[in-house]
């Protein structure tokens, strides 16, 4: 079986099983597990932030960012294809209370200019504007890289409005891989961070929230108001930490073959376009909507999954569990389709 449905489904390897194996551990509700600490503190000193908390999901992340960014009846601006909005399952709105100014933007992407003319004007008919939220990279923009600059005017905008800054990193690091920036200088741009350890990097368990001290502190009492307390999660921590010590630089096997599929899929009569492959996600929009279904059969008898994206959309996502010769296979298969 080849499996392109999403990076999620990613199995930890003989070394990071290893590595989880031989965790020590402790009580994380009381800050006792070290290595659920080292993987905190190896994450905030990564970045160059001052603290980090682990927690069991990328949603888990981001909704306690917001819920601390947040009060009930404010407002949060973000793209109005982003993670937070469209898959948490309205945690916006049940775990916090807010509304969200929803922006269209370009792949996933807000420029500065679409944050300052949204900015609701001190009016007791209009919420308060409490926090801007960005993706890096863009699930729905098909694994879109944000301009840094951009993010640069979009954070001095932010700053200047005393307004806090949120980066859901659920790909952060392939971000990175590809265009070079200075983790830290990246970082300093925005208030908290949510990084996801179980897509690319493979760990099966996991995101870190990371921001200041006094942050990361309300964001923990928050985790457990969530239930998100755990105990002796140094078994899982570990694989998280192996993840950003050994597998980020991989990442840009992952978009190599992410381009592999792209060159064929452009070449097939049946696609309409693909969207610009920046990363290890590929979409490919179909001529005939009505195929769509047709196509993801087709490929599931051949032992290949991927993912519906929208009407007449598809999805390929590449990661370390996709090896060379799966994607020669999937090529060989696309064009007989």
């Amino acid at each position: 079986m080849i499996d392109f449905r999403s990076d999620t489904v990613t199995k930890p390897s003989q070394e990071m099983k290893e590595a989880m194996f031989n965790a020590q551990v402790g009580d994380d509700v009381f800050v006792e597990d070290p290595t659920v600490n080292e993987l905190e503190q190896f994450s905030a000193d990564l970045f160059g932030m001052e603290a980090a908390l682990y927690c069991v999901s990328g949603t888990q992340t981001n909704q306690i960012a917001i819920n601390v960014h947040v009060q009930p009846g404010g407002e949060i601006i973000t793209n109005e294809e982003s993670h937070i909005y469209k898959y948490e399952g309205g945690g916006i709105s049940k775990n916090s209370g807010a509304s969200v100014r929803l922006i269209r933007g370009n792949r996933g992407r807000l420029t500065v200019n679409d944050v300052e003319q949204w900015i609701n004007p001190d009016d007791i008919h209009f919420p308060v504007t409490q926090l801007v939220s960005l993706e890096d990279t863009s699930n729905r923009g098909g694994g879109a890289i944000y301009d840094f600059e951009e993010i640069k005017r979009i954070s001095a905008f932010c700053r200047k409005n005393n307004l806090p800054l949120h980066l859901d990193g659920a790909r952060l690091m392939n971000a990175m891989v590809e265009n070079g920036i200075n983790l830290k200088e990246y970082a300093s741009q925005f208030d908290s961070i949510s990084l996801c350890l179980s897509k690319g990097l493979g760990a099966p368990v996991g995101s870190v929230l990371i921001g200041k001290k006094e942050f990361i502190k309300k964001s923990r009492r928050v985790r457990k108001v969530f239930g998100g307390g755990m105990r002796q999660a140094g078994i899982i921590a570990a694989g998280g930490l192996y993840a950003l010590k050994n597998n980020v630089e991989r990442l840009k096997v992952d978009h190599r073959h992410a381009k592999g599929l792209e060159s064929t899929l452009n070449e097939l009569i049946w696609v309409k376009e693909v969207i610009p492959v920046e990363t290890n996600i590929v979409v490919a929009v179909l001529k005939d909507e009505s195929q769509r279904d047709v196509i993801l059969d087709k490929l599931a008898q051949k032992d290949i999954k991927i993912m519906a994206f929208g009407p007449g959309m598809l999805r390929f996502v590449t990661h370390l569990d996709i090896h060379e010769n799966d994607i020669h296979q999937t090529i060989e298969v696309l064009k007989k389709l």
